[in-house]
């Protein structure tokens, strides 16, 4: 299965092998919601128990647990429900991506406890590096990055922290500057002033804060005030 011209799809149930072969690239984007075309993926219609071998599944295993003999169909579910063999250069790339997602989300949510700002992501992807990260390219970065996060606690000091801010936009800047506020963090306290002026109360990561004030400032022309409870 070297030549990365096919790979395959496979699912298990109870011990039992169901296989389908594939075109890489356009089961890869099937199995990432980008593609609903089946035709356009499959080498063949054929169900295998072992597709090395070229072994086909019986076809009372496939009534069994597909309910069906229709290929189509099963083919259908076993790339659904299956976990398909990525080629090389997509794991690769997959990982990768993967990995800037997770450093992201380290920087945006975490700040080093002793400087209250975040580390630089070359820091937080070294750290990762050095503690031999395993990255799955399929798998949520947000629920990967809880488990790295306490492997590399031991060389790269982390702590999320969340501060509270009162932030007052002049009238002519609310409109442009709201949607940012609300989609920010947690958003509170909303008042309008006599002036027509809007005061809100927010919290947000420690780590999100500079982002945050580039962000209300380019959107206010600096004219926001913001200050820590």
């Amino acid at each position: 299965m070297a030549d990365t011209k096919f790979t395959i799809v496979r699912l298990n149930l109870d011990n039992n092998k169901f296989e389908i072969l594939v075109k890489p690239d356009p089961a890869l984007e099937y199995k990432l919601g980008k593609r609903t075309d089946l035709s356009s993926i499959l080498i063949s219609d054929e169900i295998y128990s072992d597709a090395n071998k070229g072994s086909r599944a019986a076809s009372e295993k496939l009534v069994k647990y597909f309910k069906t003999t229709d290929s189509t169909e099963v083919a259908k579910q076993i790339l659904s429900r299956g976990e398909l063999s990525l080629t090389t250069d997509q794991r690769r790339k997959m990982v990768e991506e993967k990995k800037k997602q997770i450093v992201q989300y380290i920087n945006k949510n975490f700040v080093d406890p002793r400087t209250h700002i975040p580390h630089p992501p070359l820091r937080i992807e070294s750290a990762m590096n050095e503690a031999r990260v395993v990255i799955d390219p399929f798998k949520r970065h947000e629920d990967q990055a809880k488990t790295i996060i306490d492997s590399l606690r031991k060389s790269l000091p982390l702590k999320s922290e969340t501060l509270r801010l009162i932030i007052t936009i002049p009238s002519q800047f609310s409109a442009q500057s709201y949607n940012i506020l609300k989609t920010t963090g947690n958003f509170s306290g909303e008042q309008w002033l006599a002036d027509g002026s809007l005061r809100v109360t927010l919290e947000i990561n420690a780590g999100m804060k500079g982002t945050f004030l580039d962000r209300i400032g380019s959107a206010s022309k600096g004219s926001a005030h913001v200050i820590e409870e």
